[in-house]
């Protein structure tokens, strides 16, 4: 399978994403536990559809240190207990950030609160803009088609 558009090859692309994979950068150098950066990049991807960044974020997670069982359990983290409460919270902002069209309200103030308990500013910042990022990032990959299975971990970074 080929991907419909190469967004490295072309003029217009190469700009974008050289400032797009800037600000992933920023995001993955900030005070936010990586754990939590790839746990919740898995979740918005899973949510996305987006099979690439599934198979990036479970690649780049495992080459962290993560472990199987809490990479497998991500989509059904709710009734999971291998994940901190700071993680459910993270997770629980995601899923909302990632389906606002589903939220009469978007991110509601009882989870935004809940993540405030276990995150400061910065790093809350930095989960705001990876939840954006991945967004993003899923649905540029799910419009050109871009196959999975041969990232190799930390290829894009």
């Amino acid at each position: 399978m080929d991907a419909r558009l190469n967004y490295f090859a072309g003029e217009t692309a190469g700009k974008a994403l050289k400032y797009l994979m800037s600000a992933g950068k920023a995001v993955k150098d900030s005070p936010l536990p990586t754990a939590t950066q790839e746990l919740v990049a898995l979740r918005v991807s899973q949510i996305n559809g987006c099979a690439f960044c599934i198979d990036m974020h479970t690649k780049d997670a495992t080459a962290a240190g993560e472990t199987p069982v809490r990479l497998h359990l991500v989509a059904a983290w709710r009734e999971a207990t291998v994940f901190t409460e700071a993680e459910r919270a993270a997770l629980e902002l995601a899923e909302q950030g990632t389906r606002i069209a589903d939220a009469a309200g978007g991110v509601g103030d009882e989870v935004w609160a809940n993540a405030a308990k276990h995150y400061d500013t910065e790093q809350l910042t930095a989960l705001t803009l990876l939840i954006s990022f991945m967004n993003m990032a899923n649905r540029l990959n799910v419009i050109a088609q871009q196959p999975a299975g041969d990232y190799q971990p930390g290829q894009l970074h």
